[in-house]
Parts: structure tokens; sequence; C-alpha cells
């Protein structure tokens, strides 16, 4: 139990808990070029680092981000380039990633969540449809032209669609951590093994024919 003459110091560490609480972990260096080659005998946060007298400026540069996606991969008609340790090692222990979005005309990035990030998505070409609900079930959404920016918070449901029948679209997404995760809102008909199929029928409504045809439409 918190008396009275606790609850200030108590309220004060709480505080300073939240503060402190990031998506990663502060690095304790000016920084840490990621050795990927390296042996890992437990597993932490992030990539061992090389020596630093070994650094070297093209460690903090990459061109990965230059090169268009295949939209036609997937059903969606999209394409996701991210920036990582291995295409982009001065990255490592930053707590930022980069990707590059193409989005084929009438493609949709289909609603997803990132656990361990917001992000922010910059267009350069084109137009995009963009949106997020809240845990409240409200959604919010906007058309977002070249040079426009949006915000999807942490871990909730997101979404982008290009609405124009001819012209792709181009844009940069920006996250606010090394390793943001991603989890699709259709993971559930795609996962393996499956998900029960009693469960998925009484959480979609739907019956067991559809929830197979689904997961087939999804390449389930």
């Amino acid at each position: 139990m918190v008396t009275m003459a606790k609850a200030p110091s108590f309220l004060y560490l709480l505080l300073l808990l939240v503060a402190t609480a990031r998506a990663d972990p502060e690095p304790l260096d000016d920084f840490c070029v990621a050795d990927p080659a390296a042996a890992r005998t437990s597993f932490f946060n992030g990539v061992p680092c090389i020596d630093p007298a070994r650094a070297r400026s093209s460690d903090f540069f990459t061109s990965v981000l230059t090169t268009p996606g295949n939209t036609s991969a997937n059903v969606y008609g999209f394409s996701a380039t991210l920036t990582n340790v291995t295409n982009f090692p001065g990255i490592n222990t930053q707590g930022l990633t980069l990707a590059r979005v193409d989005v084929a005309p009438l493609g949709v990035v289909p609603p997803h969540t990132h656990p361990r990030s917001a992000e922010a998505v910059l267009v350069l070409e084109g137009e995009l449809l963009v949106g997020f609900v809240d845990t409240s079930g409200r959604q919010f959404s906007r058309r977002i032209r070249a040079m426009e920016a949006y915000i999807f918070p942490r871990g909730l449901q997101h979404f982008q669609y290009n609405p124009n029948p001819v012209s792709p679209v181009l844009a940069i997404a920006i996250f606010g951590s090394q390793n943001p995760g991603v989890q699709f809102a259709a993971a559930t008909f795609l996962s393996n093994p499956p998900v029960e199929v009693e469960i998925v029928t009484r959480s979609f409504a739907v019956s067991a024919q559809e929830a197979q045809r689904i997961r087939k439409s999804l390449g389930g």
C-alpha cells in the first residue's frame, strides 16, 4: 500500500518511467556501425558493432531507396523498401528506419500496425488517401499530395490508398525505431499454423467456406 508520505516519491518514479519509455534504448556511444557478420551468442536489441576506428563515411550512406519497388509482387499493388543494418550499417542503435513506398494506380497498403513505432509518411509524387482508426473506433483520414505529410500513431491500424487510376505514388515513410515491426489486419487469415476455423468464423461472422475463400484470395 502506498501511503500519503510515499505518494510523491511514487508519482515521481512513475513519471520518470513514463518519460524515459522509448521504442528503442538510448545509444551509449556516438555511433555503433552494425557488424551483421559478428557471431552472436545471445539475443539482444540491435546488432553488434564494428570497432569505431574502422567506421567509414560510406557506413552512414545508403542508396537503397533509389530503386523503385515491384508493385506487382502482391495482390495489393504496393511495395515497401526498408533500410536496415545490412544496407545502412550506420543506422544501428539510432532508433530510426526509412522506407520507400511505391503504390500502383488504385493500389493500397492495407490496414496494418507497427507495434514499436509511430510512422510519418511524406508523399513525393502523386496523391495518397491515408488514415488510421483509434481505439474508440474513430477514423481519421485525409488526402495528401507531394511534399505533404501525415502521421500514424504508434500501434494503431492505418492504411494508404492511391485513388488515381493512372498515376503511381512515391512516398517516404519514417519510423522512430530500428525495428518498428508490422502486422497486417489480414494476419488472422494467413497465420502458420492457421488459426482454428471456429475462432475465425465467430470473430468475423463468416462461414467456414467464406473464411477459406478469404484465406485463398489473400495468398494463404
